[in-house]
């Protein structure tokens, strides 16, 4: 059916190794979340799957080797735009093909990971959306995390060494904790083998509370995480709601299901004639700060009231 279709009703999805947090695997019947956004964001442009548009669908399944060999199978598809889902998997892309519009949806500065030029002018065949936070909410994540465990003079932080925002991810929550009058401790774990240790060394040290930083390797984990951290009875703060919906105490950050809404928006946009140099890369607007009260109750916590009232969610 694909290969009947005109080039510019054909869009691709590619995605990789830890690119796609909230996606069920392939073989599974439940739809990903995150295709849900996209299909969402391509409907309000007018755009409907197997009516006037076909998107195929290509996952890395945790290998991101395979990248190159299935983003060069859909250049020669001659698809009209490839949604990467990922800094990895828009690297890929854009190795790929210099002339098809490829829009991604990272948790990555763009420009650092050298996708685009500028935000504002991206530049070449690449654009996309940014919920690239981690860093910067780093002040208000350990001010929500010390509001709701008072006595932890050591605070933790779990970031991905492997990954270019690590370096200011750590120099952030540094400052930021000096200004509560706490301590960080800072461990990293580059693959999901480091994860135990991790933990060890926090329990090891005397750490009292834990900020998890942004990364795609560790939300495409997150159950592990909020396993490790109740194991460890460690009160933990992560970068995305859905770690809390995992079971994790409380998270403050933007939104993946917007971006790729977002994304979504972008690429029909394309799809209509622009041109995605012209396109500035979208930064998040929308924060979202939830609480879970189960796992607050079984750390033997107390959520204050004013936590609560902020709240955008709390899960009984």
């Amino acid at each position: 059916m694909i290969a009947k279709m005109k080039r510019r009703e054909f869009i691709t999805l590619l995605g990789g190794a830890t690119a796609w947090p909230l996606a069920a695997r392939a073989q599974q019947s439940a739809v990903p979340v995150i295709v849900v956004a996209l299909r969402r964001g391509l409907t309000e442009a007018g755009y409907v799957e197997g009516q006037n548009i076909a998107i195929e669908y290509r996952w890395a399944e945790n290998r991101g080797e395979r990248l190159p060999t299935l983003a060069a199978d859909l250049v020669r598809r001659q698809c009209a735009v490839i949604i990467a889902g990922g800094a990895v998997e828009a690297h890929a892309a854009k190795v790929a093909t210099a002339s098809i519009p490829i829009v991604f949806a990272t948790g990555e500065d763009p420009v650092k990971v050298g996708l685009v030029a500028s935000l504002n002018r991206p530049g070449g065949n690449l654009t996309g959306i940014s919920f690239y936070n981690s860093a910067d909410l780093h002040p208000k994540q350990l001010e929500f995390l010390r509001e709701l465990v008072p006595k932890a003079a050591v605070i933790g932080l779990l970031v991905n060494p492997a990954q270019a925002a690590a370096e200011s991810q750590k120099r952030n929550a540094q400052v930021a904790a000096r200004a509560l009058g706490a301590q960080i401790l800072v461990v990293g774990a580059g693959s999901e083998r480091d994860f135990d240790m991790a933990f060890a060394t926090l329990a090891q040290q005397g750490a009292g509370a834990l900020l998890i930083a942004g990364s795609a390797l560790f939300t495409g984990q997150r159950d592990q995480l909020v396993a490790l951290a109740a194991r460890f009875a460690l009160p933990t703060i992560y970068p995305l709601r859905e770690f809390v919906a995992a079971g994790g105490l409380m998270s403050y950050g933007t939104s993946i299901t917007d971006a790729y809404r977002l994304a979504g928006t972008y690429a029909s946009r394309i799809l209509k004639g622009e041109k995605p140099a012209d396109l500035p890369v979208v930064l998040p607007t929308k924060y979202e700060l939830v609480i879970n009260l189960k796992p607050a109750k079984a750390l033997g916590l107390t959520v204050p009231d004013r936590l609560l009232a902020l709240a955008d969610e709390v899960i009984e």
